[in-house]
């Protein structure tokens, strides 16, 4: 999901405006959003049912977080996948990250 990008397709998969039209079954959410733009987002993956929502590295809203885990999801914030598969030793392809 990606409001700017939203109809275009990233590896064979449509990009979608918002979580409402994302079909099927949604297990994680990870937000790559600004922390005041973050409780949004929970708050939509609240609204849609997802298990859980992972904000990313820097990404901070305590707000957000007690809402969604009071609605029975997973949280984690302030931390990156990528590098927490790496630390623990999560088999899969290594992390793709945009040239700088």
């Amino acid at each position: 999901m990606n409001p700017g990008l939203a109809g275009e397709e990233i590896e064979g998969r449509t990009v979608f405006a918002s979580l409402a039209e994302v079909p099927g079954e949604i297990d994680l959410v990870e937000i790559f959003r600004r922390s005041d733009e973050a409780g949004a987002v929970v708050d939509a993956a609240i609204a849609r049912g997802v298990k859980a929502v992972w904000l990313q590295l820097g990404v901070i809203d305590q707000a957000a977080a007690a809402r969604a885990r009071a609605a029975g999801l997973a949280v984690v914030m302030d931390c990156c996948p990528a590098i927490e598969g790496l630390r623990l030793g999560v088999p899969g392809p290594a992390p793709r990250c945009p040239a700088r």
